[in-house]
């Protein structure tokens, strides 16, 4: 007898320990990705103030793609993660490489999370090699990671908090400056005339434009992550429809506004 899709996933017994506030902050603190932080002035130089554009483009995909992955884990809440629906309806080798493929990207994003906390870490203490925070932030993760879900789960949560309050006082601080027409030592006055500034759309022409797309995916990898703690989520009916239909908000505040105030 052929199984159905529903049929052929196994669900253990799991204890759906993450709450709303969990999966709302995680949801959130993934939106805000390393290269808001650390690749904003690169990207800015290469496509110019046509990056919001940019932004907004994929936020548009993004937000689709969730409200996909969305319904698809709803729709059997035996699903644990994309993975899962991947195998029932095109196949276990689907899921195999799937899965595997995932946990090959976040290896490779880890490693330059890695170098990135390195150079951070290096700007305040130049003399401390940079292996070693690095190091550090590789053993701490590993840590964090064996814990229990909803231990886990609270580490994110206040991480998180973290992450948004950068990027609020990032916000404020910017209008203040933008307020007061802040000179910079290089003679830069910080006015909203930058945005509007038509040789600064597209500096380095369609090349530059098009480029910026490769960078800014990359600052988007993590809005995924609500869909691999579909099966740890209390009343995941409830909790992932909130969390996804977020998404548009999240890109205009920790994006798009982020981006523009630096600019």
């Amino acid at each position: 007898m052929k199984l159905t899709p529903s049929e052929r996933v196994e669900q253990p017994a799991l204890q759906r320990t993450l709450s709303n506030r969990h999966i709302q902050l995680m949801a959130m603190g993934g939106a805000i990705g390393t290269g808001l932080f650390m690749g904003s002035g690169k990207i800015i130089a290469l496509s110019g103030t046509s990056i919001i554009l940019i932004y907004m483009i994929i936020g548009l995909f993004v937000y689709f793609v969730m409200r996909a992955m969305g319904e698809m884990l709803l729709s059997n809440l035996s699903f644990k993660t994309f993975a899962d629906f991947a195998g029932a309806y095109l196949g276990p080798r689907a899921a195999f490489f799937l899965g595997w493929s995932y946990w090959l990207s976040w290896s490779v994003a880890v490693i330059g999370d890695a170098v990135v906390v390195g150079g951070f870490f290096q700007y305040w203490f130049p003399d401390v090699p940079a292996w070693i925070p690095a190091i550090g932030m590789l053993i701490t993760l590993f840590a964090l990671n064996v814990l229990t879900v909803r231990l886990f789960g609270e580490v994110e949560f206040w991480f998180a908090i973290i992450k948004i309050i950068a990027v609020v006082a990032l916000i404020g601080v910017s209008m203040v400056l933008i307020a007061s027409s802040f000179v910079s030592p290089s003679g830069v006055t910080a006015s909203l005339n930058h945005l509007l500034d038509k040789q600064g759309a597209f500096p380095n022409g369609l090349f530059g434009f098009f480029a910026g797309f490769q960078m800014a995916i990359f600052s988007f990898a993590g809005t995924e992550l609500i869909g691999t703690a579909a099966a740890e989520t209390r009343s995941p009916e409830k909790t992932l429809p909130k969390a996804i239909n977020s998404i548009p908000l999240r890109i205009i505040l920790f994006y798009v506004l982020a981006l523009a105030c630096i600019i």
